[in-house]
């Protein structure tokens, strides 16, 4: 057997075995080879015949990357399913058709996946680049692996670095957004109040785009306030807050709105609200309608009777609560203070009863507090006089004895009252019998205008004729300050009575029959003593 062409990487052996000289590579050497085989015999004959070997493809090669590119940059939070890159790679062993690669990611992430078939990288989780990890670590880096096969083929890898960029997805956030201050209404104009920036941030990592200013100061009462700049954020009072200023009477708290802006597009914005309550300050002492008050008051009021009112004002806003109080003054000997005065109104009563005889006229002192504040006003209570006290005589009790015959006009037994009385002037003093005075025939002199007065036989004495039955005599006698006299100062026209009881009896003429009737007097007398076998029940009233 012979082989032609003889350049050919075969040979042939005499029995017609056909044999290679090469290992052959499938994807550098020819695919194809003819070979003319020409057998002969002995005899010189000889036939040729055309042999086709062709080369198998067998999977020997290692798949290959074909894209070039190594880092990716992506903006963070695409959505899911963004395509992030086409990863493409080749198969030596299949260059003249469409190959089955395999494409996988060996390392393990949370955002991407690549789909196994065409080698599609895809977002397929939130890639949040303000967040950790990604905030340290921006740069995801991945493994990819190629396989010609699912199972026992062969691979390659190669490792690709994905950047998240940040981009301008954040609010400006200040916690609290919400800011509560108090500011006494004294603060001078300029004082600093708070700083907004403080509490305020914005949690994009590129400082490009976590820059923000403050603007826009705005609400009621945002003309007293303003922002030292829009870059520091610090509020300050642009002037002070006088509540008592009608302008600004009733109102103690200021709504302010403050708007916290990206300097970054899409500006993103966020409002920041601000209330800020004026606080009072006690500047003001309380002040009395009066410097002094001056109560006209009978002597006879009752106890607890209101006799006026003292009243202060404060011109502090809101306005203060007013405490009154007697501080010095009002007493007498028995009783620390007769005067009492209310806290709240400033209402003036009176403890305890009040003697024009004793005292004309008491003078104390009230105080008006605010609690920090206090003002005094000097009140003087003058007490009238009215006529309360009645005649007080002596004897008020007196018994004797008078002969039927005494002349009339004689001062029976030499007997006169002498009378006095604390509030009345005696010439205003009357003299008459009330009771007991049969026939008349008795009668004083002077019977008025006088502290003293006689005992006056007017009439005489008839028993004979039958008009004087009447042996024994018991005269009660009143004394009135009936106040003859005009009154001045006397705010009341009462008239006060005294009383004496006299017994007279007539002694008749030995030859006068005297009729007499058998009878018996009754006298009571009455006593506060002490005794030891009796109950006392104290009682105190307030």
């Amino acid at each position: 057997y012979s082989l032609l062409p003889e350049r050919v990487p075969f040979s042939v052996l005499k029995n017609g075995a056909i044999f290679s000289r090469k290992v052959f590579d499938y994807e550098k050497d020819p695919r194809s080879y003819f070979l003319n085989i020409t057998v002969t015999d002995p005899g010189g004959l000889n036939l040729t015949k055309t042999v086709n070997i062709n080369i198998i493809n067998i999977n020997d090669e290692r798949p290959y990357f074909t894209t070039k590119q190594r880092i990716y940059r992506i903006p963070e939070e695409q959505s899911l399913g963004t395509v992030v890159a086409n990863i493409t790679a080749k198969d030596p062993d299949d260059e003249d058709f469409p190959s089955r690669l395999f494409y996988s990611i060996q390392s393990s992430n949370r955002y991407f996946s690549i789909n196994p078939s065409t080698g599609v990288l895809q977002v397929t989780g939130r890639a949040d680049r303000d967040a950790l990890p990604l905030r340290l670590h921006p740069n995801v880096s991945l493994l990819l692996r190629v396989e010609d096969s699912p199972s026992g083929g062969h691979a390659s890898e190669t490792e690709i670095t994905i950047i998240i960029e940040d981009i301008n997805d954040n609010l400006p956030e200040c916690h609290p957004s919400t800011f509560r201050k108090e500011v006494n209404e004294d603060t001078t104009a300029g004082t600093f109040l708070l700083d907004l920036r403080n509490y305020c941030r914005d949690t994009d990592v590129d400082p490009s785009h976590n820059q923000f200013n403050f603007t826009g100061l705005s609400g009621f009462g945002s003309n007293n306030f303003a922002l030292g700049s829009t870059v520091s954020g610090r509020l300050v009072m642009t002037e002070s807050i006088d509540l008592e200023n009608p302008a600004n009477l009733g109102v103690e708290v200021y709504s302010l709105a403050v708007r916290v802006q990206d300097i970054a597009r899409p500006d993103y914005s966020n409002i920041i609200y601000i209330y800020i309550r004026i606080k009072p300050v006690n500047e003001f002492f309380p002040v009395f309608s009066n410097l002094s008050y001056e109560f006209n008051v009978p002597e006879i009021i009752k106890v607890g009777s209101s006799i006026g009112t003292v009243n202060a004002k404060d011109k502090d806003w809101p306005p203060s609560v007013i405490t009154y109080s007697i501080i010095a003054g009002g007493g007498t000997r028995e009783y620390t203070n007769i005067f009492w005065i209310s806290p709240t109104k400033g209402v003036v009563k009176i403890l305890g009863r009040l003697d024009y005889e004793t005292t004309q006229k008491h003078i104390f002192t009230v105080q008006a507090s605010d609690q920090e504040k206090a003002a005094t006003a000097s009140v003087t209570v003058n007490v009238l006089e009215v006529n309360d006290e009645e005649p007080v005589c002596a004897p008020n009790f007196y018994s004797f004895q008078i002969p039927v015959s005494l002349a009339v006009g004689t001062n029976i037994n030499g007997f006169r009252i002498e009378c006095q009385d604390r509030d009345s002037d005696p010439r205003s003093f009357r003299y008459f019998i009330n009771e007991g005075n049969t026939n008349n025939h008795f009668t004083f002199s002077p019977s008025a205008g006088s502290n003293t007065s006689r005992l006056i036989l007017a009439s005489r004495f008839d028993y004979e004729s039958g008009l004087d039955t009447n042996w024994v005599y018991r005269l009660r006698v009143h004394i009135t300050d009936d106040n003859l006299l005009p009154a001045r100062d006397k705010t009341t026209r009462l008239i006060k009575t005294g009383t004496v009881t006299l017994s007279i009896r007539v002694i008749p003429n030995p030859t006068t029959i005297i009729t007499t009737t058998p009878g018996f007097t009754v006298v009571t007398k009455r006593e506060n003593t002490y005794s030891e076998s009796a109950w006392y029940v104290p009682f105190v009233t307030t």
